[in-house]
């Protein structure tokens, strides 16, 4: 399984780009940095979208990306989502207002974008990848998820604050061989964290010690630019693998 890291910031600067990476070249997971980063060629060779959740770091390029790909397809791309995210994208992002719907352009159909909803908690196919969805803590419904394939299975956190049960799955999938695990803030502004439903390295430190890692990856990303430097610093001290644009792995 490869794994791209397009976007690995919890904002957007010339130097950082928002949540995106991309697995075996044909499926994303969340959708913050594809337009800024593919070529168009690559884009149309994408099949899935995974959506984590419904916040705009997360989905910001499904409508530019629908414009680009327009009339280049054969198919659809499929992007996943949440019953209460999927609702979200169809009532405030493709709703003919902020942006055309294209998921019934050109036709119905044979639109650009097909959503496909799932239920927090379940477990799905996407092509050749099996994907558990976990419900992890955040001011909406927010997934993580165990993407597996064959005796190779890759997980993502997803914007969470302290939960429990994704651990307790982590915990129980023995082909796990990357964990991505979102840290967004330093630890003096802990209390922003909480309220906003994410990790400090205060918290990352606590909830890895609930993580039986067997020596799986833990790879950290959605650090705010602002706090980059400062956040770090903090993570120097951890076991863990700081993200950076443009990083491949094979897993």
């Amino acid at each position: 399984m490869k794994l791209q890291v397009l976007g690995c910031h919890g904002g957007e600067l010339p130097s950082c780009r928002t949540t995106c990476f991309l697995v075996d070249d044909v499926l994303a997971l969340d959708a913050g940095a594809l337009t800024s980063t593919l070529s168009l060629e690559q884009l149309c060779k994408i099949e899935d979208i995974i959506v984590g959740h419904s916040h705009f770091d997360h989905v910001k390029d499904l409508p530019l990306m629908a414009d680009l790909i327009i009339g280049r397809r054969d198919k659809p791309v499929t992007i996943h989502a949440s019953r209460e995210c999927a609702r979200a994208l169809r009532e405030n992002m493709f709703n003919n207002a902020l942006w055309p719907d294209f998921t019934r352009i050109p036709t119905r159909k044979e639109p650009v974008l097909r959503i496909k909803p799932f239920r927090a908690g379940s477990t799905f196919q996407v092509g050749p990848y099996t994907v558990q969805s976990i419900p992890v803590h955040h001011p909406v419904e927010s997934c993580g998820f165990i993407i597996t394939r064959g005796r190779t299975s890759l997980a993502m956190s997803g914007d969470t604050g302290p939960t429990e049960k994704l651990w307790k799955v982590l915990n129980q999938t023995p082909t796990l061989k990357a964990l991505l695990v979102e840290t967004s803030f330093p630890n003096a502004l802990q209390q922003l964290a909480d309220v906003s439903g994410h990790l400090t390295p205060r918290t990352l430190k606590s909830e890895l010690s609930r993580f039986e890692r067997d020596g799986c990856s833990v790879l950290v990303y959605h650090i705010k630019p602002a706090f980059v430097p400062q956040v770090k610093k903090e993570l120097a001290d951890m076991p863990v693998e700081i993200l950076e644009l443009g990083d491949t792995f094979e897993f």
